[in-house]
C-alpha cells in the first residue's frame, strides 16, 4: 500500500473540497491510500497556538507525514499570487526533511483555489513548486489528455488543477474532473516510481 499526502491549507473551503477530490483520485488506485492533513493558521501579530487536534477536517500535519508518504499533493488559496502563508510557515520548517533526503524522487503535484479570475492561479502553482524542486520531488501536472482541461471555463490548469470561486457554490464538474484526475495520476505514478525501485 502507498500512501500519498494530500496537504493542504483552506480558509473557505474550497481548497479542502479539492483536496478531498483529489483523495477519491488517489484512492480509485488499487494499493493507494489518501492521507488528508491541514496546517494551522497562523497570526501576523505574535505567536499563536492552536490545538492539537482541528475542531473539524483533517488533523494537522507533521513531519513525520513527509517522510512516509509516497507523494504528495500540495494545495494553498492564492494569496496575492503566492500560496497562503500558513502553508508557507510549515513549509519552512521542513529543512530536518530536507537534510534527510526523505522526499527525493517521490512525486508531487500542486493545486489552488481564488476568488478571482485573474487572482494568480498559475503563479500560486508555481510558488508552491519551488520548495518541492528543492526537496529533489519530481513535479507532475495535468497533461492536455485531460479533456476537462480543454473544455473548462472556470479553474484548470496545466501546472495543477485550480478552482475559480467568484460567486459559484463548490468546483464545478471540470475542477472536479481534473482533481480526480490529479489524484490518479499521482498515485499510480507513485506506484510505478515504488515498484521500480523495488525491482533495483
Amino acid at each position: 500500500m502507498i500512501k500519498i499526502l494530500i496537504l493542504y491549507f483552506s480558509r473557505n473551503g474550497a481548497t479542502a473540497e479539492m483536496a478531498n477530490q483529489i483523495a477519491r483520485g488517489v484512492e480509485a488506485v488499487e494499493g493507494a491510500e489518501a492521507v488528508l492533513r491541514t496546517v494551522p493558521d497562523i497570526s501576523s501579530v505574535c505567536e499563536k497556538t492552536a490545538e492539537s487536534i482541528p475542531l473539524q477536517g483533517a488533523v494537522y500535519a507533521t513531519l513525520a507525514d513527509l517522510k512516509n508518504c509516497d507523494g504528495l499533493a500540495l494545495g494553498s488559496p492564492t494569496h496575492f499570487g503566492n500560496m497562503a502563508a500558513p502553508l508557507k510557515y510549515f513549509i519552512d520548517s521542513t529543512t530536518e526533511t530536507w537534510f534527510s533526503g526523505a522526499l527525493i524522487s517521490k512525486p508531487a503535484s500542486v493545486f489552488t483555489s481564488t476568488g478571482s479570475l485573474h487572482g494568480g492561479q498559475e503563479s500560486t502553482l508555481l510558488s508552491m513548486m519551488l520548495p518541492l524542486l528543492h526537496h529533489g520531488m519530481l513535479l507532475l501536472g495535468l497533461p492536455y489528455t485531460e479533456s476537462a482541461l480543454r473544455e473548462t471555463t472556470s479553474g484548470g490548469t496545466p501546472y495543477g488543477p485550480s478552482h475559480l470561486s467568484l460567486e459559484q457554490l463548490g468546483l464545478t464538474d471540470h475542477e472536479k474532473k481534473l482533481c480526480v484526475a490529479l489524484g490518479t495520476r499521482l498515485a499510480k505514478t507513485a506506484l510505478l516510481l515504488k515498484i521500480g525501485l523495488k525491482q533495483n
